[in-house]
């Protein structure tokens, strides 16, 4: 269990929908334990406050996957691997559990879903700030438990998955590149071992893969 200084907790929203924030406002401020500190609508805004906060400042990241730029799963790897004591969880509409596994092998404390009650977020907040791990909504532990065997995207890598993304969304790998800050010859190079991993030869063969598997974010 991690060791954490007195009073409540201190949570970053980060969700591009300010209404969806808002809400997350109203439902913390009743809760004397856990305080929202800050909050920023887009994955590179989030980065630069954590980078530019004092280490502890905060102590729960509370986060949506489907972010203009680089993304939700983008910011996750990198908080995760630049403040390991940061508890990040996750609260996001999908519930493919190709991205739960990539959340989850990320760093992500916790994933609940946004069709989850209200006081289940409370709940996961307290636990995650513990330390616990693992911590799931009850759809998204069904989702995983009724897979009947894992999906081949899930054992693709960060940057594999992330061009699979793009790919799914219609980018030209030009696009793709500037989004993830790569060259061009580099999204390339992952395009052709993610269609050699996933046995995708067209972009039709991509379209039905991605849906199939629920790969669209929105």
């Amino acid at each position: 269990m991690l060791t954490r200084r007195e009073g409540p907790v201190r949570v970053m929203l980060v969700d591009d929908h300010a209404v969806v924030r808002a809400g997350y406002r109203r439902l913390l401020a009743d809760e004397a334990d856990l305080v929202v500190v800050a909050e920023h609508a887009d994955a590179d805004a989030a980065h630069a406050a954590l980078l530019a906060l004092p280490a502890g400042a905060v102590e729960v990241l509370v986060l949506d996957l489907s972010m203009p730029g680089r993304g939700g799963l983008d910011l996750l790897r990198r908080a995760c691997l630049r403040w390991p004591a940061l508890a990040v969880l996750v609260f996001s509409m999908h519930d493919s559990p190709a991205m739960v596994a990539q959340a989850l092998q990320a760093g992500a404390a916790g994933y609940i879903t946004k069709s989850s009650e209200p006081a289940l977020l409370v709940q996961a907040l307290r636990r995650v700030a513990r330390g616990e791990t693992g911590v799931l909504s009850s759809d998204i532990a069904g989702a995983l438990r009724s897979a009947a065997a894992e999906p081949p995207q899930q054992v693709l890598s960060g940057r594999e998955f992330d061009v699979l993304r793009g790919l799914v969304e219609g980018l030209t790998l030009d696009q793709i590149a500037e989004r993830l800050h790569l060259s061009s010859k580099t999204v390339s190079n992952y395009q052709t071992q993610v269609r050699q991993r996933l046995g995708l030869a067209t972009a039709l063969d991509l379209l039905r893969y991605a849906q199939e598997h629920r790969l669209f974010l929105g």
